[in-house]
């Protein structure tokens, strides 16, 4: 089989999709740099307190990122299909679990913040830091995830440029509110974390009223409107989310705890792991916005082909983005290496802190490698051929059966340095990597969603 596809279309389509996901991940991790920059001039408390709070917030993230990406999946297959009802009864059922599990995660934030960060970490300052900016960030779940999975879905339908438009916007607003509440500009009052934690709810908010204001009234594609939420409940649309969507939010919630896990582990090894931890995962983001990027276009345009039919096209196609997320991982190692002095240096941390954080780069540079690979394969080109249901296995089994077992052995008892520790933990990158090229070789890969009827029965391929 050729290893890239000889259509330019393919390649035109790919820019198309990619360059405004790359362009909104890069300003989406710039508001991530601002507040850790800004919250690292404070010191390692403030900074560890915030980067451990996110840590679950990243949980409701990623569940997001799974209703949105299942949801994709359907929505994509059936805009191959140009059948625009199906997308608005998947939308609709989508926007009401998001709704529901947005609430669930705001009454735990409200009640009991200081109790979710002691699963993080034992310091009692660092726990304090993080409770204050856990208990405003509680308001954030219904904005954020109403607006990331919407964002998600119109991806499919080509409309790729409001999430890059609305990230811009949120960007400004939240650097310049991070700037006046946390250290107390303009006549503000100084907040610190607290303020951090109270720009980045109203930049939310923006972001929310943004969406859902184009969406609702001046969106043409797929013309969903408000009346769409309370129309009656389409049960065959409901089996199809929970044959094709629900596996991903099952193996995108799984996998979100086992890296809260992975969290957990660097927590109890002290805040000097914890900063570098933070300092490298920014840095990471920034070096792999294109991996993202790719990620997005591969799995909008594997479900559309999927959804006309073109299976063999899907195939082909599924061999060029796996090729080209070996290429993006191996610059983005690069880029790593080259860029971590100039990063490391530029925090006011300790001494020991940067040492840590220059090893867990180096760790990194060769581990994205695989990163990317099956980032693009289980987010993309398998996800996108409704492939849920292995993914489910391939994204949680070797995280929670390799890297977490491995790591806590590393941590406490073989008490590793801490590179290496972080070399266990990341383990499962590579298995999975080989795991799931295999599985693309196989072609089974390949599942339309009109395979799953309403009673359950198969039915003919559209």
């Amino acid at each position: 089989m050729q290893l890239f596809v000889k259509e330019r279309d393919f390649y035109k389509t790919a820019l198309f999709i990619a360059l405004p996901v790359v362009a909104q991940q890069m300003v989406n991790i710039g508001v991530n740099l601002m507040d850790t920059v800004m919250l690292g001039s404070l010191g390692e408390i403030q900074l560890s307190g915030s980067s451990l709070a996110n840590q679950f917030y990243f949980i409701f993230n990623v569940l997001c990122l799974g209703m949105g990406g299942g949801a994709a999946v359907m929505t994509g297959q059936y805009w191959g299909m140009e059948d625009r009802k199906s997308i608005h009864k998947t939308l609709s059922l989508m926007l009401g679990l998001c709704a529901a599990i947005a609430l669930i995660f705001t009454v735990m934030t409200s009640l009991f913040p200081t109790r979710i960060l002691s699963f993080y970490t034992n310091e009692v300052l660092v726990m304090e830091s993080g409770a204050k900016y856990l208990k405003i960030m509680a308001f954030a779940f219904l904005f954020h995830g109403l607006s990331l999975t919407t964002v998600i879905v119109l991806r499919t339908v080509g409309i790729v440029r409001l999430g890059f438009y609305n990230s811009c916007l949120s960007f400004l607003v939240n650097v310049f509110l991070n700037w006046v509440l946390i250290f107390g500009n303009l006549g503000a009052p100084r907040l610190e974390i607290e303020g951090a934690a109270l720009a980045t709810l109203i930049a939310r908010i923006v972001e929310f009223t943004v969406t859902f204001t184009y969406v609702l009234f001046y969106d043409e594609r797929i013309k969903f409107r408000l009346y769409d939420l309370f129309s009656r409940i389409d049960f065959s649309i409901v089996q199809r989310f929970i044959h094709m969507a629900v596996p991903v939010i099952i193996s995108d919630a799984l996998l979100t705890l086992g890296n809260n896990a992975l969290a957990m582990i660097m927590g109890r090894m002290g805040k000097e792991m914890v900063a570098a931890n933070a300092i490298t995962t920014v840095t990471v983001q920034l070096s792999t916005v294109f991996i993202m990027g790719l990620s997005s276009t591969s799995s909008v345009m594997t479900a559309n082909t999927v959804g006309k039919g073109e299976y063999d096209r899907a195939q082909a196609q599924g061999m060029t983005f796996l090729v080209l997320s070996a290429i993006i991982g191996a610059l983005g190692g690069l880029f790593i290496n080259l860029l971590k002095p100039y990063v490391i240096n530029y925090y006011n941390v300790t001494a020991e802190t940067k040492m840590i954080a220059t090893q867990l780069m180096t760790v990194v540079g060769f581990i994205v490698v695989f990163q990317a690979i099956q980032s693009v394969m289980t987010k993309g080109v398998l996800r996108g051929g409704g492939d849920t249901r292995f993914l489910m296995v391939a994204d949680v089994l070797f995280l929670w059966i390799c890297s977490i077992p491995l790591g806590y052995l590393a941590a406490f008892v073989w008490q590793l340095p801490p590179y290496m520790v972080y070399f266990f933990l990341r383990l499962d990158f590579v298995i999975k990597s080989v795991w799931c090229i295999y599985r693309l070789g196989s072609r089974r890969w390949i599942s339309h969603v009109h395979e799953v009827g309403p009673a359950g029965g198969r039915e003919a391929a559209v």
